[in-house]
């Protein structure tokens, strides 16, 4: 099986899910956000086909990694592959983020996004929004996307938010002033 993908992998990510991740990022979306931060993995016929087996040897050769995130693009448009990649990475002890423009309800009736689903640890979901945009949003990128716990809600049968990862940071920046010297 193939998958398509927008670049090679990413790996030491510290900002695609906690500690140190391999990003994947998948290529095709047709969610269109307006402020998308990756536009270029749209086009379902951009960037490269792989060898989903060829993934896996790659991960397995990767140091120091706690989990993969699986982004692009949005990895629900290639499902299937995504399941065989994140199933792999449970099996040799990584934890799994996805990132998707869809809702948690909305991948629960599709069968291959089901299948993703039960080896996905954490789902990032819904369209990014670009007037919630915020700087001080953890792993989101707008505030109307959840951080959902995947297996405690497929087992409660729905979304089970992680509040921990909700939270906008609220600092004040102080930005020192200049005084004006007038010649």
């Amino acid at each position: 099986m193939n998958i398509r993908l927008a670049s090679d992998l990413q790996p030491d990510s510290i900002v695609d899910g906690p500690g140190i991740r391999t990003v994947i990022w998948t290529q095709g979306c047709s969610h269109n956000c307006e402020g998308c931060q990756n536009p270029s993995t749209h086009d379902f016929n951009g960037g490269f086909s792989v060898n989903v087996e060829d993934v896996k040897k790659e991960l397995d050769s990767l140091l120091g990694q706690q989990g993969i995130t699986l982004s692009g693009g949005d990895p629900m448009f290639q499902a299937k592959a995504c399941a065989e990649i994140a199933k792999h990475a449970k099996e040799i002890g990584l934890n799994v983020w996805c990132y998707t423009g869809f809702t948690f309800e909305q991948t629960l009736k599709n069968k291959d996004m089901l299948e993703l689903l039960k080896y996905t640890d954490v789902l990032v979901d819904g369209k990014f929004d670009k007037s919630q945009f915020s700087l001080n949003l953890d792993f989101r990128g707008s505030r109307n996307q959840r951080i959902i716990d995947v297996q405690k809600s497929l087992e409660e049968k729905k979304p089970v938010i992680i509040e921990k990862y909700m939270k906008e940071r609220t600092h004040k920046i102080e930005v020192p002033r200049k005084k004006h010297i007038y010649i």
